[in-house]
């Protein structure tokens, strides 16, 4: 960090510090009982005014993904497309939006690339987790630019309980896969930390399908395309009798993947590719309150995403992301169910490597305000930002969200809210593709849901509907050379259905969601967004018979196309995975499960291969 940026993030930090004394407790943050993605305030789930999927550490263990990715498939409003298998690209589109339209936090830290404006979420290791929170629908009144499509909040472990207590795992399964992972935790009254690290390594499969086009130009290989990362993570805190609370917190992920790919270099067209990745995250908090009813936060991070390039086994690009972030947040409580959040944020984006930017880093200053109120059985939340953008300037948003108790098992909820996204650093100057006219892009969303929790279960349905202005996406000619454009605007619509339920000893959760995402400018009017699928459905079951557990997850989707023309149709597809698990003690635990049971083959992005049926088996240790 320059000298420069290093006396601003200092100059936040006696913002935050210099005015006050920890005088008061701040009220002690329960994160498995409270959710706080969705106002940046802590409130437990059916609060919330915005529709909101919870994963904890349990629900992981119990699923036995092997990937992030794997697991955010089954939230309402999700679709993937990955370009082959473990650990190769993949984008997430929530409720139909970009894929770089998803804000992504680790502990409070805003992760990504500022050239590709997405997540390596292939690279994140899910072991490393201990909670995931995904808000869908636009926050950019709370969280500035990227949150469109809505906000995914990925928490690393964490223990609750007090004592010092190991955990490992470890696992085997098709292509040649192995995972492991160990750790230590430790909590008192005052004090907390765990340390972890997780390796993984597999052959894969082979990402690029064989076909006409891919053997035309060379891309296609006939090879497995392996994966292997090592990652670790630490989280410590200590609260002080004063009531000031510390915490830090560290996540990184080295990666080393293979893949098909036919480069130019000077020339020479080479194969055997290969990338090295690194996604690195250090963040450090600091609560107290000054007053009884006055809480204070601050926090201060850096996430670094970088990645080098090889082919033929020489060098041959380097793309450096750098993105250090400060904020200063203020909650109020004015009455009882009543909040005044005042906050500020400040981000600076970098970009180093071997490609040449006319422009390589920016800042961007956010001040945000939210009021959040409860009257009987009214909820009000009412929320505006202003960010002023180095680059592209002033920009407002605003939210409104309102709830009423039908009874006290039925709620209904309406909000509105708009939201913008500045350019990327490659939609804007990446050679032979940025577009340095782009303007930010904007939406407007509306939303109603209807929502039940009841003595057998709970249950929720919402309907939203977005605008999108200024749309960038890759406009490509008849040789595939495609530019960043802004295809005027886009129109979303759709519907999320979920239940969750417990009968007749079987726990069962099931979602669907029916998207229509349009494009709506002149040239492509009509046609849907590419990988898109309109309809999208999980089912998930399970059940406990003594120390066995059992269950199983469908995963299901409609039709999509691959390019703006429609040209390139994706079928639909189906797959199902079984599961089961021993408990030989309150300790250990024997999981199997298959994947692909059925062993469907389909593609989420044209001419990629995606993994067939395959049999994992893990062993898990936790000391309680």
């Amino acid at each position: 960090m320059d000298s420069r940026n290093s006396g601003r993030l200092a100059a936040w930090a006696l913002l935050g510090a210099v005015p006050f004394s920890p005088l008061h407790a701040a009220p002690t943050l329960d994160l498995e009982q409270h959710i706080v993605t969705a106002s940046r305030l802590a409130e437990t789930a059916d609060q919330s005014l915005a529709a909101v999927t919870v994963i904890d550490r349990a629900e992981i263990e119990r699923s036995q993904a092997n990937s992030l990715q794997q697991l955010l498939a089954g939230v309402p409003g999700v679709a993937l497309a990955s370009y082959g298998g473990a650990g190769k690209n993949a984008s997430l589109y929530l409720r139909g939006s970009n894929a770089s339209h998803v804000l992504v936090l680790v502990d409070g830290i805003q992760v990504g690339s500022a050239t590709l404006g997405t997540v390596a979420f292939q690279d994140l290791p899910l072991e490393l987790i201990e909670r995931i929170e995904v808000v869908r629908g636009p926050r950019s009144s709370l969280y500035g630019s990227e949150a469109i499509g809505g906000v995914v909040q990925i928490f690393t472990r964490r223990q609750r309980s007090d004592g010092i207590k190991p955990f490992f795992s470890a696992g085997y399964g098709s292509h040649d896969s192995y995972e492991g992972t160990a750790g230590l935790s430790g909590a008192s009254t005052r004090g907390w930390y765990t340390l972890a690290a997780n390796g993984s390594d597999t052959d894969g499969i082979n990402a690029k399908a064989k076909t006409a086009a891919s053997l035309a130009d060379g891309s296609y290989e006939s090879d497995s395309d392996g994966y292997r990362r090592l990652s670790a993570s630490a989280r410590a805190g200590y609260r002080f009798d004063n009531g000031l609370e510390l915490e830090g917190t560290y996540l990184r992920a080295d990666a080393h993947n293979d893949f098909d790919g036919r480069y130019e270099w000077n020339g020479v067209f080479g194969k055997r590719a290969f990338a090295e990745n690194t996604q690195q995250v250090l963040g450090a908090r600091a609560r107290f309150s000054p007053l009884q009813p006055w809480d204070v936060t601050l926090q201060l991070g850096r996430s670094q995403d970088n990645a080098d390039t090889y082919q033929d086994g020489a060098f041959y690009s380097r793309f450096d992301n750098r993105r250090d972030s400060a904020t200063w947040q203020n909650d109020l409580a004015l009455a009882e169910r009543q909040t005044l959040t005042l906050g500020l944020d400040y981000q600076r984006d970098e970009v180093n490597g071997t490609t040449n930017y006319l422009l390589d880093n920016r800042e961007n200053e956010g001040v945000f305000l939210q009021y959040r109120a409860g009257l009987a059985r009214h909820e009000l939340q009412l929320a505006a930002r202003h960010d002023r953008n180095e680059q592209f300037g002033s920009h407002k948003t605003g939210s409104v969200a309102w709830g009423y108790a039908l009874t006290d098992a039925l709620r209904v909820t309406t909000s509105y809210g708009s939201a913008f996204k500045a350019p990327t650093f490659n939609d804007l100057y990446f050679p032979g593709y940025g577009n340095p006219m782009l303007e930010p892009e904007r939406s407007r969303s509306l939303e109603a849901g209807l929502s039940g929790e009841h003595a057998w279960g709970n249950w929720s349905a919402n309907l939203f509907r977005s605008q999108i202005e200024n749309l960038i996406a890759a406009v490509c000619d008849s040789n595939f050379d495609c530019t960043a454009e802004g295809v005027d605007r886009a129109r979303i619509r759709g519907l999320e259905l979920a239940v969750a339920s417990q009968l007749w000893a079987w726990r069962w959760n099931a979602n669907y969601t029916l998207i229509d995402a349009r494009n709506r400018s002149a040239r492509y009017y009509g046609n849907a967004l590419q990988r898109r699928p309109e309809q999208l459905f999980n089912l998930s079951i399970d059940r406990d018979i003594g120390p066995f557990g059992m269950g199983a997850t469908l995963h299901a989707q409609g039709a999509a196309y691959d390019d703006q023309a429609n040209s390139r149709v994706l079928p639909g597809f189906a797959t199902l995975d079984l599961r089961g698990e021993y408990r030989v003690n309150r300790e250990w635990r024997l999981q199997a499960r298959i994947a692909n049971l059925l062993d469907t083959d389909y593609q989420t992005v044209a001419d990629y291969n995606q993994p067939g049926r395959a049999v994992y088996l893990t062993i898990r240790y936790q000391a309680l």
